[in-house]
This record gives structure tokens, sequence and C-alpha cells, in this order.
């Protein structure tokens, strides 16, 4: 690509060696008093005598916005996104627990672009909740490790707003969905997300 001739570079030179041990600052002129408050009083009197600024009224039409439908529209396709998003967080979710891995996996990186919207977040407890209810709590390692990424991103998307909704929702799903490490010992969620704020 050839630049266009035109433009021209502006080099700025290098300081010389030893350039900040020579002073070139000259030394700031003293100012006289009389001066200084001769000009202060001159501002304030003409301040004093100048009439109140009015500014004159331009009156134009505002053109007109696009039509009401098509702002309906636009949110329409908003909340069809959004309905989307859900169905792929809850299709997931119910991959995870029927053990149909390879299509968890391949829906995952959508379901964690999703938690960023607080819908998403939600749906997730909820289905999650829907899980523990059917007594499906007891999880293999796979089935566990997919949960507990999807419970991390979700936390970690959490707002302070979310606090007391969705971090508060997680609380008893944490405690409720574990997995055998072997006999007698049994991983319990929260030992995986107890570090979030």
């Amino acid at each position: 690509e050839n630049p266009y001739p035109a433009v021209t570079m502006h080099k700025v030179q290098k300081p010389t060696e030893g350039c900040h041990l020579r002073l070139h600052q000259k030394p700031f002129p003293r100012l006289d008093e009389g001066t200084v408050q001769w000009i202060i009083d001159q501002a304030t009197a003409k301040l004093q005598t100048a009439p109140p600024a009015v500014r004159a009224e331009k009156k134009c039409m505002v053109p007109s916005g696009p039509p009401i439908a098509a702002i309906l529209e636009r949110n329409g396709n908003a909340l069809a996104n959004s309905a989307r998003r859900l169905e792929v967080v809850r299709n997931c979710i119910s991959y995870v627990f029927e053990n149909k891995m390879l299509e968890a996996k391949k829906l995952f990186p959508a379901v964690l672009r999703a938690m960023k919207g607080r819908a998403a977040r939600h749906c997730l407890t909820q289905e999650l909740h829907l899980h523990v209810q059917q007594n499906r709590a007891v999880l293999d390692h796979q089935q566990f490790d997919f949960v507990i990424r999807m419970m991390n991103c979700c936390l970690q998307d959490c707002t302070a707003m979310d606090e007391h909704g969705i971090a508060a929702a997680l609380l008893p799903l944490v405690t409720a969905f574990c997995r055998k490490l072997s006999p007698g010992i049994t991983q319990f969620a929260y030992s995986c997300v107890q570090e979030h704020v």
C-alpha cells in the first residue's frame, strides 16, 4: 500500500544528553499588586453595567422519529433473541442431566455467553431447581463439572443487584448437587463455588 503522498511525518527530536541539567526556565515576572487590582476592578465594573445575557429563542421543526411499529419490532427482536438464549440454557441443562455430553458441549460456549444476561442467570437457577426436585442431585463427574462451570460463570457475572436474587437462589442448589468421589466421600458443589464475593 502506498500512503497518500501529502501526509508528512513530524519528527520529534530527542532531547540532547545533559539537557535536564541546564536551566532554561525564565523566572516568572513579579506582579504589581496595584495593576492586578485595577484589572479586577475594571472587570467587575463591566459585569455590573452589562445587560443580562438573554438567548434568543430559535423556533424549529423537530423531525419525526421512526414509526412506533419499527420500535416495537426492534424490541420484539431483542425479546426473541433473549428467548433463544433461554432456550439454549434450558437445552444444555437437559442434555447434561440426560447424559448427552456431546450435545451439551456444543451448546456450552453459547450458554456461557448467555450468562451475561440476568434472565439467563435466573433461568439457570430455575432449571437446576427443577432437577433437584426430581431427586437428580447426585451427579457423575462430567455432569458435576458442567454444572459447576455454569454456576461459576453465573456467579462471576452477578452484580450487586443479583446478590439477593440469583446468588441467594443458588445457595440451596450448591448444598444439594454433589458427586461421589469414593465410597463414603461426597463432594458438594459449594466447595467449588465458595470463592465468589
